[in-house]
């Protein structure tokens, strides 16, 4: 990943949770909750798209929909 323009947005190592937006991806961007965990658009080769496990993936969805309700 690359945060050269976004160091305080965005983290190295980090996994970042992407929403579905088919008009950016059309551009060749990603839509990214951040830092702020606000959603923002990012060009989509700064990421590495990962493809995680089913049970990984469903203790990160259990985790963010957690962290919605509580935050």
């Amino acid at each position: 990943m690359d945060n050269s323009e976004y160091p305080a947005s965005l983290e190295l190592h980090k996994i970042y949770r992407v929403l579905p937006d088919p008009d950016a991806e059309r551009d060749g961007d990603i839509r990214v909750i951040d830092e702020s965990e606000e959603d923002y658009l990012y060009p989509a080769d700064w990421f590495v798209r990962l493809a995680l496990p089913a049970k990984v993936e469903r203790t990160l969805q259990s985790s963010f929909a957690s962290s919605i309700k509580h935050g």
